[in-house]
């Protein structure tokens, strides 16, 4: 049974850390197959699109997306471990919000293109080719693994005042943008 895990906000060391790599054979411990349930829970929850393990006070090199696309079945629930880029290009500029950042958006310049290799909550290796909404959020939590929040990246950091705002900063984290 998933539990709910507190969501750290800014100003908490944990998100300012590194987090540390996931040894493959910790993959299979009931114990880290119950982290990654707590996680996806916690992110539908909040509600989010993606959550990393930093964020709920786990320094390890872990996260969930889920933009609950149907559109795109690649885009659905996926856990990345130890996730790396292999190939990053283009330019895209878009508002971003985060979990641990509640009230705030920013603009945030992204690649508009990524790959990303990582392990799957059975630990087997695959990669996938991100664009759009898909490879900003790879991106936002990547950075929640190097310790990095958007907020460290954004222009016109500001809270979500405007009804658009507050409908983009929403939908941001609703998962439609």
């Amino acid at each position: 049974m998933p539990y709910l895990r507190e969501i750290l906000t800014e100003g908490h060391p944990t998100l300012r850390k590194v987090a540390k790599k996931v040894d493959p054979a910790e993959i299979a411990d009931p114990i880290f197959q119950q982290l990654i349930d707590d996680m996806f829970a916690t992110m539908y929850d909040a509600p989010g699109i993606g959550l990393a393990a930093p964020q709920i006070a786990v320094g390890k090199r872990l996260f969930t997306v889920d933009l609950q696309d149907d559109e795109k079945p690649e885009a659905g629930p996926r856990v990345f471990i130890n996730p790396k880029f292999t190939l990053w290009e283009g330019e895209i500029e878009a508002i971003e919000g985060c979990l641990s950042v509640p009230g705030m958006v920013g603009d945030v310049t992204r690649f508009s293109r990524v790959v990303c290799i990582a392990l799957d909550r059975r630990g087997k290796k695959f990669s996938v080719d991100a664009g759009g909404l898909f490879a900003r959020c790879l991106q936002h939590e990547m950075d929640h693994l190097d310790g990095i929040l958007y907020i460290d990246k954004a222009k016109d950091l500001r809270p979500a005042r405007t009804d658009e705002e507050v409908a983009e900063a929403e939908a941001v984290a609703a998962g439609a943008r």
